[in-house]
């Protein structure tokens, strides 16, 4: 096994599980009696991020560690937490832990819109001390990479959680200050080259880790918003990030319908407004591709000076992810034709091998498939058989350990690396339960 992650130290008292989580553990049991070793996954996956990384704090705000490091990630503790959101009208604790969540990013959001992953208290940890920024670095601060997703996933759990409970109370003042800083965050990097003043460098690790010269390579203005670090934690090769901007573009429309509700200015619904219009003509006018083989796609990245990279990655947000968090329909021509791309060899990280074939990611070595690409090809796709078949990759790569991982090697699943990463544990179960809701898993 490969362990490329560090030791928790992060103390995370185990959680009794909210009763609708566990009528839903039910349900899915016995929907699952023909297939136990899926069932076994199902139910160790699913409670997971409940059981192992969640904590309530005195304050009543909700911290949730990724797994296998100490610290909370805005993207990932979203996403760790998103196949409970449905359930939060149905359960009152349920309520309280999600809405305590989207309260403690309000409090991160607050403390520095550019950092991307968070300490428990201001404990002054950071993954690298020697970090050069801008500012200096905020003891509450784990890591101070700014990835644009970052933020939008922190609106799409505060818009689905209201969507599927319609407890406004989390909409005070201080989540109406958080979505202004996230506003003039994206007013400013949409001008990075003039108005911003980010930087970022790290003295030791690889490459990918740090930003050239601290600034980034050059970028022309596009009206997209420019991104430092891709949803691997990677450095960006061009620094508009395309699935980035999509999700911006569904995040401002979230945050809109949101600011209505909570009575924005007109001021802000005006701004808020012409960054949704800007960022999406400037995605239809510079992120799309004509390939040779696949018709126009879309691009992964791009700098608004003629260059561009053609790439998937296995995180979210990405190019095979664009129907998973609302940028597109998965019939949209232009969307077919980008995912018949990534998931080809002319996608530079997608791999075959004896047991899979799915997108990996520059962070991971060659060769090695994310568990997570596989949910989410399940997730995105329309065909019954291709989301059955990936139900069976993902049961048969799991290295006999009853969870899912970060990537593994598609001609050996036993060589994987991180065993405990609770993001990939929920989408995993994202697609169990969509397969068993639209009967594709029959009982």
């Amino acid at each position: 096994m490969n362990n490329l992650s560090r030791e928790p130290s992060v103390d995370i008292p185990v959680l009794e599980l909210p009763r609708a989580v566990v009528a839903r553990l039910e349900e899915t049991e016995l929907a699952l009696l023909r297939r136990p070793k899926l069932l076994r996954q199902f139910a160790n996956c699913y409670p997971n991020t409940l059981q192992t990384t969640t904590k309530r704090m005195s304050d009543g705000t909700t911290f949730v560690i990724t797994g296998d490091i100490p610290a909370m990630w805005l993207r990932d503790s979203v996403e760790q937490m998103f196949p409970y959101v449905e359930l939060a009208g149905q359960d009152e604790e349920l309520k309280g832990l999600i809405a305590g969540l989207i309260r403690r990013h309000v409090e991160c959001i607050l403390i520095d819109p550019y950092a991307n992953a968070f300490n428990e208290e201001a404990n002054g940890r950071h993954w690298d001390a020697n970090d050069r920024c801008d500012i200096p670095v905020p003891d509450e601060v784990w890591e101070r990479k700014y990835e644009l997703d970052s933020l939008c996933f922190s609106v799409r759990l505060a818009y689905h959680y209201w969507k599927a409970s319609g407890d406004a109370a989390f909409m005070d003042t201080s989540f109406s200050q958080a979505m202004r800083a996230i506003v003039r965050l994206f007013a400013t990097e949409q001008r990075h080259d003039e108005a911003s003043t980010y930087r970022f460098m790290r003295s030791c690790g690889p490459a990918m880790d740090t930003l050239a010269n601290g600034v980034g390579t050059p970028t022309g203005y596009t009206g997209m918003i420019w991104s430092a670090f891709r949803p691997s934690d990677d450095a960006c090769e061009y620094h508009y990030n395309i699935p980035g901007n999509m999700m911006a573009v569904v995040a401002l429309g979230q945050m809109r319908e949101l600011a209505v509700a909570y009575g924005e200015s007109p001021e802000m619904l005006a701004e808020i407004s012409r960054l949704e219009l800007s960022v999406e003509e400037a995605i239809q006018r510079y992120g799309k591709v004509e390939h040779p083989e696949f018709g126009t796609i879309y691009a992964y990245e791009t700098d608004g000076l003629g260059n561009y990279c053609l790439m998937d990655d296995a995180g979210t947000p990405g190019l095979l992810s664009i129907p998973y968090f609302g940028y597109a329909s998965a019939d949209d021509p232009v969307y077919l034709n980008t995912r018949r791309f990534a998931l080809s060899g002319h996608n530079r990280f997608f791999f075959k091998g004896k047991f899979a074939s799915g997108i990996g990611s520059p962070h991971t070595p060659d060769g090695y498939i994310w568990h997570m690409a596989l949910s989410m090809q399940g997730l995105t796709s329309t065909d019954p058989a291709e989301m059955r078949l990936m139900l069976d990759w993902l049961e048969s790569t799991d290295a006999e350990t009853g969870f899912m991982h970060e990537g593994f090697h598609a001609d050996d699943p036993h060589q994987y690396t991180r065993p405990w990463f609770a993001w990939s544990n929920s989408l995993f179960s994202q697609l169990v339960m969509r397969a068993i809701d639209e009967g594709i898993i029959a009982p």
